[in-house]
């Protein structure tokens, strides 16, 4: 197959010269140069959710770390088993929209827990729940009166959201467009653990808890990646072909 190209190469620019110009050779570049820019991103991305993946799985056979009424690191318990007791609080709780469960459009149900003799709380996803047939109607959500003993794993939530709009910063609203923990502490009015709870399937208090893996759909960023090298690629073969130019 090789052999053939080069012959075809070879007989396409028999009679020819290879006199470039320079504004080709200027588009030639930018134009592979953002495709490679735009591939690597794309790769990194990818890289990342193996990364998280890796550090999930690494973690997940730790024993399961306590959260207290003291402040906890971040970083230490992200992907980590925690465990936490105490009770809900449920005039605080809201529900994260537009999650989707198997093409079904719903809500992340998010309760603070009361950590067991302190005034910390912690943010507790309890899994999702369907939306209703008008999306303006909020469903009734039942948490559980009384202390709860949960488990779980440490998830640290991002800091930078895109939201349709301004979400109030006074008022409580029962539904949220992203889990904010910044924004919660500040509404709520006392502090809260750097990490949300996410419930374990086999944990009491919960709803539907298919959580996503980290490196869920890691192949598309990769095979995006291939296409903007490739591109990159196609750029600079084009280029060649019609710097090959017959004497005038």
């Amino acid at each position: 197959m090789v052999g053939r190209l080069c012959a075809r190469l070879r007989h396409a620019t028999s009679g020819r010269r290879f006199r470039p110009s320079l504004a080709g050779a200027v588009v030639a570049l930018v134009v592979a140069g953002g495709c490679i820019a735009l591939g690597n991103w794309q790769y990194a991305k990818f890289e990342r959710k193996e990364a998280a993946q890796a550090q999930l799985d690494r973690r997940a056979a730790d024993a399961p770390i306590a959260l207290g009424g003291a402040p906890v690191s971040a970083e230490t318990l992200r992907a980590r088993p925690v465990v936490a007791r105490g009770h809900f609080e449920a005039g605080r709780q809201f529900l994260v929209d537009n999650r989707i469960h198997r093409e079904q459009a719903g809500y992340h149900v998010v309760t603070p827990l009361r950590i067991a003799g302190s005034e910390m709380r912690v943010l507790v996803n309890r899994g999702w729940v369907p939306a209703l047939a008008r999306h303006s109607d909020v469903p009734a959500v039942a948490t559980p009166a009384g202390t709860v003993e949960l488990h779980g794993v440490a998830v640290v939530p991002g800091s930078r959201f895109f939201t349709l709009g301004n979400e109030a910063d006074s008022g409580w609203q029962p539904v949220w467009q992203n889990l904010d923990l910044a924004r919660f502490s500040r509404l709520a009015g006392y502090p809260v653990q750097p990490v949300v709870l996410q419930l374990a399937a086999d944990a009491p208090a919960g709803f539907v808890r298919d959580w996503p893996r980290p490196d869920d759909r890691k192949e598309r960023h990769l095979s995006y990646a291939l296409q903007w090298y490739g591109f990159a690629a196609s750029a600079v073969l084009i280029w060649l072909a019609l710097a090959w130019r017959r004497p005038a």
